[in-house]
């Protein structure tokens, strides 16, 4: 994967110079914060997808295979899967169908539920899988190029924005 090559400023700090100039200075902070995830976010994303990519995954498809592959029998319902991550149904149903496609999922109707729909992961989903999971552990999740502090850190920071937005409950034990 080649480097972008870098802009010779910042353009996120150029914004928030922009909003101060404008008058909007208490909004600043929190659009550079909003602005430097987002960013962020597109740059994790494309490395992700630049290291999925010689296996035929999207990171999304990645996510399904995943979930199916920690799950005890390597099947969820649909509407489980959907749930689990975070995704409307149509979504995962897009991502199902090219993965069926690509003969690393199956459907199955649900033995117990008529209505239910199961997403069964193939063998040869697994082991494809398995080698993605090598390559981004190899790729990206083992080294971001950010000290291990600062990967704590922001793990603590983005934890918290998540349980306020209540994006997830609180185990109760």
């Amino acid at each position: 994967m080649s480097s972008p090559v870098p802009l010779p400023f910042d353009p996120i700090d150029e914004a928030r110079r922009q909003w101060v100039a404008h008058g909007w200075e208490q909004a600043a902070r929190n659009m550079v914060a909003v602005s430097l995830i987002m960013r962020a976010q597109q740059i994790l994303l494309a490395r992700a997808e630049a290291v999925l990519k010689p296996l035929g995954l999207s990171f999304s498809r990645f996510g399904l295979l995943r979930l199916l592959r920690f799950s005890k029998t390597g099947r969820l319902p649909m509407v489980t899967a959907s749930a689990r991550l975070q995704v409307q149904p149509t979504t995962l149903a897009s991502a199902v169908e090219r993965l069926a496609k690509d003969g690393l999922v199956e459907r199955q109707a649900h033995p117990r539920d008529g209505r239910s729909v199961l997403v069964v992961l193939t063998p040869h989903g697994a082991d494809v899988v398995d080698r993605a999971t090598e390559l981004l552990n190899e790729g990206l999740f083992g080294d971001l190029g950010l000290r291990t502090e600062s990967v704590d850190q922001l793990n603590d920071i983005l934890t918290e924005f998540r349980r306020a937005a209540g994006d997830f409950a609180e185990p109760e034990f």
